[in-house]
C-alpha cells in the first residue's frame, strides 16, 4: 500500500491527550511572549527616535504643503503620544517575520509534509508582499496623493493637518495597500482549497479586472492616473496568483491520483497460477523429495 504522510505524532487519548493539550498551551504561551519581548525590544529601541520616525512618516505631506503651511496638534496630549503610537507601530511590523515564525514554529509540526512545503513559501512571499505594498503606497501613492490634495485647495484656504488624523490616515492606507498586495496569496490559497478554480477565475477576467479598478478608484485621488497607477501592479499580483495557484492545483491532482493508484495497486488480487502449472510444481517437488531421500540412504 501507497505510503501516506502523515503528521507529527501526538499522544493518545486520557491523560497522554489532557497533558498534550497543556503542552500544546505552554508552547502557544511562549510563543506569544517571545513575539510580545521581540515587539517590546524594538519598541524600547526605537523609542528615543519617535518624533525623528514620525517626521520620516510625515515626509510627503511635509514636502508639498505651501510656503510657511505645517502641521499642527490640536489635542493637548497628540505631541507626545502621537509619535509613540507611530514608533510601536513601526516596531510590530518590523518584528512581523519573527511573529511569523513563531507562528510557524508553533504551527508546523502539526502539519502534512506537503502542507509545509506549501506554507512556509506562502508565509514568506505574504510578509514580503506586505513590506512592498506599504513601500508602494509610501512611495509612490502617498506623494500623488498629498499632491492632489494640495493642488485642489480653494482660494483663501491653508492646509493644515492634525498629526493625529495624519497618523489615521496613514494607518488605513498602510494597512489597504498591504492587504491589496496580498492578492497572489489569497488565489493561491483558495485555489489549494478547493474554494476557487483557477482556469474559471482566468475565463472571469474581465471582471476581475473591473474589480481592480474599482478598489484602486477608491484607495487613490479621483483622477484616472492614479487609478491606473494602483490598478496595474494588481493585475500583475492577480496573474502572477493565477500562475502558481495552477501548479499548486496541478500537483494536488497528481498527488491524489498517485495515491488512487497506489491503494489500487495494493487491493488488487494476486494472480493465481493455473491447474497445470500447480500439477507441474507438485510433479518438481516429489521429483526433488525422492532424490533428496536417496541421498540420505
Amino acid at each position: 500500500m501507497a505510503a501516506q504522510e502523515k503528521p507529527d505524532p501526538v499522544d493518545a487519548p486520557g491523560e497522554g491527550a489532557e497533558g498534550s493539550f497543556i503542552s500544546h498551551l505552554l508552547e502557544l504561551r511562549n510563543r506569544l511572549l517571545y513575539s510580545v519581548i521581540a515587539v517590546a525590544v524594538i519598541f524600547i529601541a526605537l523609542l528615543p527616535f519617535s518624533n525623528k520616525v514620525y517626521t520620516r512618516v510625515a515626509q510627503p505631506l511635509l514636502s508639498v504643503l505651501p510656503k510657511g503651511a505645517s502641521m499642527i496638534a490640536t489635542d493637548v496630549t497628540s505631541p507626545f503620544l502621537t509619535p509613540i503610537k507611530l514608533t510601536l507601530a513601526v516596531a510590530i511590523v518590523i518584528a512581523i517575520p519573527f511573529i511569523l515564525f513563531q507562528l510557524w514554529a508553533f504551527v508546523a509540526p502539526g502539519l502534512y509534509r506537503h502542507e509545509r512545503r506549501l506554507i512556509l513559501p506562502l508565509l514568506v512571499s505574504s510578509t514580503v508582499l506586505f513590506y512592498t505594498g506599504m513601500a508602494f503606497a509610501y512611495f509612490v501613492i502617498f506623494p500623488m496623493v498629498f499632491r492632489f490634495f494640495v493642488h485642489s485647495l480653494p482660494a483663501g484656504v491653508t492646509m493644515m493637518t492634525d498629526i493625529r488624523s495624519y497618523l489615521n490616515f496613514v494607518f488605513s492606507m498602510f494597512f489597504a495597500f498591504g492587504i491589496a498586495f496580498e492578492l497572489p496569496v489569497a488565489v493561491v490559497l483558495l485555489a489549494w482549497m478547493g474554494i476557487l478554480d483557477p482556469d474559471a477565475l482566468a475565463k472571469k477576467r474581465p471582471y476581475v479586472i473591473l474589480v481592480v479598478f474599482i478598489i484602486a478608484a477608491f484607495l487613490t485621488p479621483p483622477d484616472v492616473f492614479s487609478q491606473t497607477f494602483l490598478a496595474i501592479p494588481m493585475l500583475l499580483l492577480f496573474e502572477i496568483g493565477l500562475f502558481f495557484a495552477r501548479r499548486v492545483v496541478r500537483a494536488k491532482k497528481a498527488r491524489a491520483q498517485a495515491a488512487v493508484e497506489g491503494d489500487e495497486a495494493a487491493a488488487a488480487p494476486k494472480p493465481q497460477p493455473d491447474g497445470q502449472a500447480q500439477t507441474r510444481a507438485v510433479r518438481s517437488g516429489r521429483r526433488k523429495g525422492g532424490k533428496a531421500s536417496r541421498r540420505k540412504r
